[in-house]
């Protein structure tokens, strides 16, 4: 590949919208939550209580309903999982990262309908897939069309 003039002067047009992104208020209320759920004792404490009993829970899972604990290691994992939802900084925490994503998924979309309306760019987010296949054409083949 040729370095040519054009494609530097691309890449720092990526790189200064790369800077914007990381400069915007969606990214830094999404350190600040992060930060607040890793340094909150409590919430740390119910996040390795979960996966914790996650690995429990796929060991019972390969022999399904046959497991002598799968009554109570299935009602746990609900529990704690509920448990760890409900907490305030991971609550936090996965609205500011939806929002982060949403304006990634944004500026993807942008900048492919730029380059033309019928790039498809994944975006996991109905909003942004077009047409009627539900999951855009991203979806790992899951949207049933032609292309």
């Amino acid at each position: 590949m040729i370095a040519t003039s054009e494609r530097v002067e691309l890449l720092e047009y990526a790189e200064s919208l790369a800077q914007m992104v990381l400069e915007s208020d969606v990214v830094e209320q999404y350190q600040i939550c992060l930060y607040k759920m890793q340094n909150s004792k409590e919430t740390q404490e119910k996040i390795k209580r979960f996966v914790n009993l996650k690995d429990i829970y796929e060991e019972v899972q390969r022999f399904g309903k046959y497991h002598p604990d799968y009554k109570r290691v299935m009602s746990q994992i609900r529990e704690y999982k509920r448990e760890m939802d409900l907490d305030q900084y991971v609550a936090d925490f996965k609205l500011a990262e939806t929002d982060l994503q949403y304006l990634l998924d944004e500026i993807s979309m942008h900048v492919g309908g730029a380059v033309s309306k019928n790039i498809k760019v994944p975006s996991g987010n109905p909003f942004f897939d077009n047409g009627s296949h539900g999951t855009g054409c991203g979806g790992g083949g899951s949207c049933g069309c032609s292309a």
